[in-house]
């Protein structure tokens, strides 16, 4: 039976008594559109600048932290690499600054090299212009540094559309006139300390570009190459193994490197036999019967398979020891009299029983360990292939081919190799390999090792590789796995090949005495030079005449003027130099340098080989890296492979925030996946912050801080809360110093899921709505929601700028037209440690466990229609412990669940109570 209805007359509006939360802060962000206006705003307030200013004021000036920003190179669109990078890099800056530092980040570019110069020669190439660089180089070099100039500027305006917030009206810049002056600096303090030489070495070499590669330069492929076994027949060794006319097996996945073949190295602790060959397979075996093959033990059966051997029996056993002072024929010597020669057994610790016959064919030529084996012994370093990665006009049987098939020239030369080989019978096998081999990272073609005159930084001169590991030691790595990938490279590596035979670049601006070949080392000259690179940069090497570098005192035509340029990992390893040490808001050495993890082989090496060996220091305190990005499927992203995002799109789409949320929300320290998916997942993260804020925003109208309440005279639940702002913001500011950003955004995101929104704000909403602006009970809520929003907003501004400032200016009542007040001119807010209560925290962690049955036995009443709301409802709770008892009758329990009413009962409860497992008693 229904109840009648009232008359109209006696209807009441409660409407104007409920307080409902308002605010000019919208649930619905609008990113895309509305960043770009905070930018504006942050422009027209120069807040950079003003970052710096307030870093003097006080009483003292702020503590610097300096991260040096890594340059970017200038060549195109940012792309997510990019994003990842100088997103963490920013993170880093804007924290730091938060967290009471004054933390500069001045932004630079890195603006010569071949990508750049292959750029430029494309495009002459498209105009049909021949020989431009030869015959015009400083007007070339002009189009490089226009094309450069034009990214420079693409990349600033991209970076800072993603909220990096740096000094961007004064960044620097590799092709500046005072870069390059400081770069030749550079290259002349090694020339001084003698560390610079000129040598003829092989070098990883890109017949393509025509010019020689660092290991930073190069990327490895799976590629599939010829393999073969060769016979070298001895004519000098023991008795035993010349009466049995023996042969030397090697192995090599090179074949064209065989015509400079000059030694054989073997290991001198391996144990080797001599086989006979007593029955060769049917299947086409390359070999007869009686012929002796010297081979290491454990690879004889791998040789017997691959040859085709059937049967052998082992006439010679002994050590790599008793082959000293062996010599053998050159495998090609009975094909053309150009290889009438023999060469030596000689030990080398780098051979193995890996792969191959323990026997390695030397071609000093064309390997680093050859080289180095061949430079002990004193071997002569063939020069067998040319620039453009054909055999010079003198090699015998294979002049002109190229080692890989390339316009215009016959090849590969592994083809006439094998053939030549098999002629004169001394192919013992040829198969194929399926591995890893280096490309050049721009034209994507295979590289090769070359022999060819270069400009090296020696490791040993001066201890520099002694001095470079120590450095390591002292320097903390953000993961600490990094720290001995960076030192294995630099114990291992060989000298440094500084030089590369282009146009586009700061030349190595020495002369060379033609009589002596030694170079110049006149400190007038050198010094006259870099002044002149100084007002008017290093073009004029080209554009003057090398009697403006002279002087009077030296006559040109004695002189070799150097046109080599230097490797770009020197330039952008000479940063340190002419930003850190020149710019007066920065310090020397840095406090972080942060790049991918690639970088242990580029950036983070040669800015320490360089400063090492220059300074004696390394330029950096710590290094962090991180990982790659994959697409969802865990594929390398990039656009070539129809797989890569753009960063500027994304914006677009998403906003500079979310793409920022994501890179905080990632393990950055491994190789990190991105997709649409995964994107998706960080708006959820995203939307519910900002329902925070809104939440927290709304709550404010009509407070004032005569509201405020002390929290001494606060509920011991809105002391829990101020308890977990103290829990957290120590948790907040160790992140910030281990560069944690994963666990900050994780453990802030559980605070505004589970202990904001499904806790403190579902028990106080009651109180929110309908208690009057100036009950005690909702003057201390708000004034612990006032503390939450200013630590929140606080935590995430490194993470979040532009949804930061927004959620900012609307708790300070302002809009974007007023610009003096900005998040990011104030710091972490100081949080009382009187706040801190681990006793109250341990009786609330039984008080929500408790709350926690107490919702799960409503769940299913509502689900029934028992009751509607939770109000309806006034359970009891059956409590087995009676101190826990204790602490829920301390409290208003009722409240803490929003029911009616609870009865808290210390005993055993009826068998039909609902209970849940995880929360025992």
């Amino acid at each position: 039976m229904t109840s009648p209805a009232k008359p109209a007359t006696d209807a009441r509006d409660y409407g104007n008594t409920i307080l409902l939360p308002k605010t000019d802060f919208p649930r619905r962000a609008g990113l895309a559109e509305k960043e770009p206006k905070i930018l504006a705003r942050w422009e027209a307030m120069d807040i950079y600048r003003r970052q710096r200013e307030r870093a003097k004021t006080g009483t003292a000036p702020r503590e610097k932290f300096v991260l040096h920003f890594g340059p970017p190179f200038a060549n195109g669109h940012i792309h997510l690499g990019h994003l990842l990078s100088h997103t963490l890099k920013d993170f880093v800056a804007r924290s730091m600054e938060l967290a009471g530092y004054d933390a500069p980040l001045v932004p630079g570019y890195d603006c010569h090299g071949l990508p750049i110069e292959w750029k430029i020669e494309e495009k002459h190439r498209t105009e049909k212009k021949n020989n431009t660089k030869e015959a015009d180089p400083v007007g070339f070099r002009r189009e490089c540094r226009e094309y450069a100039a034009h990214w420079s500027g693409v990349q600033t305006g991209e970076l800072q559309r993603l909220g990096i917030n740096g000094d961007w009206k004064n960044p620097y810049s590799t092709m500046y006139p005072e870069s390059e002056a400081a770069i030749a600096r550079e290259i002349h303090t090694f020339l001084r300390n003698g560390s610079l030489y000129r040598g003829s070495k092989p070098v990883m070499w890109s017949p393509v570009e025509q010019t020689a590669l660092a290991e930073a330069e190069v990327e490895y492929k799976d590629i599939t190459s010829d393999t073969v076994f060769v016979k070298f027949p001895l004519v000098k060794g023991p008795q035993a193994l010349l009466d049995a006319k023996a042969s030397v097996v090697i192995w090599t996945t090179t074949p064209w490197t065989l015509p400079a073949n000059r030694a054989i190295a073997y290991g001198e602790d391996l144990e080797y036999f001599a086989i006979k060959v007593k029955n060769p397979s049917v299947n086409g075996s390359l070999l007869s019967i009686g012929e002796v093959l010297l081979v290491e033990q454990n690879r004889d059966p791998h040789l017997r398979n691959e040859a085709g051997i059937q049967d052998a029996e082992i006439i010679w056993k002994g050590k790599g020891a008793d082959l000293a002072g062996a010599y053998a024929t050159h495998c090609l010597a009975a094909k053309d009299k150009g290889y009438d020669l023999t060469v030596p057994l000689l030990p080398g610790d780098f051979v193995t029983t890996d792969a191959g016959t323990g026997f390695v064919h030397i071609a000093p030529g064309h390997g680093e360990d050859d080289y180095r084996l061949g430079l002990k012994y004193n071997i002569e370093v063939p020069h067998t292939v040319g620039p453009d990665g054909a055999y010079f006009p003198h090699v015998p049987l294979f002049a002109g081919a190229a080692v890989y098939t390339a316009e215009g020239k016959k090849g590969p030369a592994n083809k006439f190799v094998m053939n030549a080989l098999a002629e004169v019978g001394a192919l013992v096998a040829k198969s194929q390999i399926l591995h890893s081999y280096p490309h050049s990272w721009r034209s994507k073609a295979p590289v090769i090792f070359r022999n060819t005159p270069q400009w090296f930084i020696s490791m040993e001169k001066n201890d520099l590789r002694k001095k470079a590991l120590a450095e390591i030691e002292k320097t903390a790595f953000f993961p600490p796995r990094g720290k001995n990938r960076i030192g294995a490279m630099v114990e291992s590596r060989g000298d440094w090949c500084i030089s590369r035979q282009r146009a586009w670049g700061v030349p190595i601006a020495i002369f060379v005495d033609k009589k002596t070949g030694e170079p110049l080392t006149d400190d007038t000259v050198l010094n006259r030079t870099i002044d002149i690179f100084g007002q008017e940069g290093s073009d004029a090497w080209y554009a003057r005449p090398a009697s403006d570098f002279l002087g009077d005192k030296y006559n040109p035509d004695d002189f070799e003027q150097i046109v080599d340029i230097v490797d770009v990992w020197f330039e952008s390893g000479s940063t340190h130099a002419f930003v850190m040490e020149t710019r007066p808001e920065l310090h020397w050495p840095a406090d972080l340098y942060l790049e991918g993890s690639d970088q242990h082989r580029g950036w983070f090496q040669s800015s320490l080989l360089e400063a090492v060996g220059s300074r004696g220091k390394a330029p950096y305190k710590a290094i962090l890296t991180h990982g790659f990005i994959l697409d969802e499927k865990g594929y390398k992203m990039s656009k070539s492979t129809g797989n890569g995002m753009a960063p500027v799109d994304l914006m677009q789409n998403y906003g500079a925030d979310i793409l920022r949320l994501w890179v905080a929300g990632s393990d950055y320290t491994e190789d990190i996946k991105f997709g649409e998916n995964i994107l998706k997942g960080h708006v959820d993260v995203y939307r519910r912050i900002r329902n925070t804020f809104c939440y927290l925003l709304g709550s404010f109208d009509g407070f004032s801080d005569d509201l405020r309440v002390k929290s001494a005279e606060m509920s011991a639940l809105d002391r829990f809360v101020l308890h977990r702002l103290a829990e957290l913001d120590e948790t907040v500011r160790s992140c910030i110093a281990t560069y944690d950003y994963q666990r900050l955004i994780s453990e802030v995101n559980h605070f505004c899921a589970r202990d904001l929104s499904a806790f403190y704000f579902d028990i106080c909403k009651d109180a929110l709505y309908c208690e009057a602006v100036t009950s005690p009970k909702r003057r201390a809520i708000v004034s612990v929601l006032d503390e939450v929003f200013k630590c929140l907003a606080h935590w995430l501004a490194p993470i979040l700028p532009f949804t930061c400032e927004e959620a900012w200016l609307s708790y300070k009542g302002l809009t974007l037209d007023d610009r003096e007040i900005s998040i990011h001119l104030s710091t972490l807010p100081e949080v009382p440690k009187a706040w801190r209560d681990d006793g109250l925290a341990a009786q609330w962690a039984q008080i929500i466990a408790a709350r926690s049955v107490v919702t799960g036995a409503l769940e299913p009443k509502r689900a029934d229609k028992t009751i509607g709301a939770s109000l309806e409802a006034a359970p009891i709770v059956y409590v087995a412990d009676t101190a826990m008892a204790s602490v829920l009758q301390s409290i208003d329990f009722a409240d803490v669940c929003i029911t009616s009413g609870i009865t808290v009962q210390t005993g055993a409860a009826p068998a039909d109570a609902f209970t849940l497992n995880e929360v025992p008693g």
